[in-house]
């Protein structure tokens, strides 16, 4: 029997919700399994909302287009849960994984009666403490792979510093760094 399952990412322009989406998909299908992972834009420009997807399964994919009932809701900028209902179709079973120091309980009463999984990882001091600045998406990257368990948490690891590795070959620094944040947020996201 097929599983697929699909992750709608909510962000803004340059907090890298698009790269996450994308390197998720790599990662992915170094595991051996079929992907999609693909942005939808509003107004191009820095801040501005946007939407990526991600569809991971173990049999060919054959659905091209947005998701609309998605397993996982990952949302980079939590700012976004005031104007946007990021639970939206989001399947019984199913979470929501936000970027923010507050509380699971804090966050859920802004969900508009959403009473299903919620989890926080806060991705904004982790990579201020592992990269020196405010790139959230590394880590919401590792707290969707724990929250999710798509792939073996070893698997995932081993695949992103060689990927890292040859994205950042020519900084050493920036891979420690993006290493760090990955492996805290594993650790340190709550639900």
């Amino acid at each position: 029997m097929s599983k697929m399952v699909e992750i709608r990412w909510h962000g803004r322009g340059g907090q890298g919700a698009k790269t996450a989406s994308l390197l998720l998909a790599d990662v992915a299908f170094s595991s051996g399994m079929y992907v999609q992972g693909f942005p939808e834009y509003g107004p191009e420009r820095m801040g501005a909302p946007i939407t990526a997807y991600n569809r991971i399964g173990d049999e060919p994919i054959r659905v091209h287009s947005n998701i609309y009932e998605p397993n996982f809701v990952v949302v980079v900028d939590e700012t976004l849960i005031k104007s946007i209902s990021v639970e939206k179709g989001l399947k019984d079973g199913g979470a929501i994984i936000v970027n923010s120091e507050r509380t699971v309980d804090e966050i859920r009463a802004e969900l508009r009666g959403y009473s299903g999984k919620v989890f926080v990882c806060n991705a904004r001091k982790i990579s201020e403490e592992c990269l020196g600045k405010n790139f959230p998406n590394t880590p919401m990257l590792g707290a969707v792979v724990k929250v999710s368990g798509l792939i073996l948490e070893e698997e995932f690891i081993q695949n992103m510093e060689e990927s890292f590795k040859h994205k950042f070959a020519s900084k050493p620094g920036v891979l420690d760094g993006n290493m760090c944040a990955l492996k805290r947020s594993m650790d340190e996201v709550e639900g």
